[in-house]
């Protein structure tokens, strides 16, 4: 089999010196290892220097292009399996940021289709600089893998965060994102989410305090994992997921309607939206004045849009809900996932500290038709992944699709002793240090 291709980015400080070590290693592992290095990197090693590890010739300037039938920093990038830059330093995460392009570090980084992996390393009041940390929040939004420095005593005397996290350490990143599982890939998946708004008039409304941040987690991890994916989202003040359809509803009768459209091609649907349950009968067509006095709502129910959609599912399809509750949440959650023949229901008791709305960790049971399995309190990005676990757990266990019975097999889910919380414990550990970023982080 062909080796994959890690295109390795130096750029210019004083831990350029490591990444001759993560190139060992990455070739001792045995992929191919291209180096691309800015000019000021070579002022802290040479290109031979990395040369001679790759047995590959390594591009500094631009404009040299070794082969003249081709560009080489569209070649260079059309062959990564993925792009690692270590070290990043602050200029090279600013131009990342901003699609700056002015060397062959960062021209190859806009043309490169496959992931980024980006290893920071500078002196620690640079790393704490809120642009440097704004930065590296607009390329964790981008989907760029964010490989955390460490701390301990810097090169510059300093003592705090900036150390380039160790080559061991990248290495395993680089790996398990080159393994990272692609089990969705032909399913087409829909995913709700955020609040929805129901007029008063025209400045004011009713809604909730959703913030979207679950699904939209959601429809991440199941765009990474392969799917094609539709987010069905309320007003929220998220950016778009990338690679992902995005469909914008305000009101729950749009989402309804955008709902039971988007579900006669789903396979998997997730509703992960906290539509309002009451809207006011009529709508005033103009501002309600305060002078009027206080005015009198008559209001009546939101259409039941899981409700709908479970009506509409049909064979191979597979449905999961959410319950928002503040008591009884498992019970009130089983209730649910029977009411509306769900096959698995997301529980999470808002009223619990990181659990809920508007933060970015959840604490959730996920309730199915055999039994529930109680999650660990954890970011909304890994809770999208063991849900989607799950969902193919489901979807094995009822044969609906031939090809996802090969993927998964019912002894991985949370029904038998293999439990979730013990495949999470063994899914990550802190040698990772990996910060994912994933298009919406929740």
């Amino acid at each position: 089999m062909e080796k994959p291709t890690v295109v390795v980015g130096v750029s210019g400080g004083i831990a350029a010196y490591k990444a001759a070590t993560l190139c060992s290693l990455l070739n001792k592992q045995g992929y191919e290892v291209r180096v691309l290095m800015t000019e000021h990197a070579t002022r802290f090693i040479q290109p031979l220097t990395f040369q001679s590890l790759t047995k590959h010739p390594v591009i500094v300037d631009t404009f040299a292009e070794p082969d003249p039938s081709e560009i080489a920093h569209i070649a260079v990038a059309d062959a990564a399996s993925a792009y690692v830059i270590a070290p990043a330093t602050a200029n090279v995460l600013g131009k990342l940021a901003h699609g700056l392009a002015d060397d062959m570090v960062t021209t190859t980084a806009l043309a490169v289709q496959a992931p980024l992996i980006v290893a920071p390393a500078m002196n620690v009041h640079m790393y704490e600089h809120p642009a440097v940390q704004e930065n590296l929040q607009v390329l964790r939004e981008r989907g760029a893998i964010i490989v955390d420095p460490g701390s301990g005593l810097l090169a510059c005397g300093y003592t705090g965060t900036g150390r380039l996290a160790e080559p061991e350490d990248i290495v395993r990143v680089v790996e398990a994102v080159l393994k990272r599982r692609r089990d969705l890939a032909g399913q087409t998946v829909v995913v709700t989410a955020g609040p929805t708004i129901e007029d008063i008039d025209p400045v004011r409304y009713l809604s909730n305090a959703s913030s979207g941040k679950m699904g939209y987690a959601i429809a991440q991890a199941a765009s990474n994992r392969g799917a094609k994916v539709r987010l069905l989202s309320g007003p929220v003040a998220l950016k778009p997921v990338p690679g992902v359809e995005m469909t914008y509803v305000r009101s729950t009768q749009d989402l309804l309607e955008a709902a039971l459209q988007a579900m006669s091609a789903a396979d998997v649907f997730i509703s992960a939206a906290a539509p309002a349950d009451f809207r006011p009968a009529s709508k005033l067509d103009h501002k309600w004045k305060k002078s009027q006095g206080v005015p009198v709502l008559t209001l009546e129910s939101t259409p039941d849009v899981l409700a709908a959609v479970s009506e509409r599912k049909k064979s191979g399809q597979t449905l999961v809900g959410f319950a928002a509750e503040t008591n009884q949440a498992v019970e009130n959650g089983r209730e649910k996932l029977n009411r509306k023949n769900l096959d698995l229901v997301v529980v999470n008791d808002v009223s619990e500290p990181g659990s809920g709305f508007a933060v970015d960790t959840n604490k959730v049971v996920l309730v199915g038709k055999d039994q529930s399995q109680a999650l660990p309190l954890m970011s909304k990005s890994e809770v999208a992944d063991l849900i989607l676990d799950e969902v193919l757990r489901i979807r094995a266990r009822q044969g609906s699709q031939g090809d996802v019975s090969k993927q998964r097999t019912p002894k991985e889910g949370f029904g038998n002793d293999g439990s979730l919380e013990e495949r999470f414990s063994k899914q990550r550990t802190p040698k990772e240090g990996l910060s994912s970023g994933g298009g919406q982080t929740p």
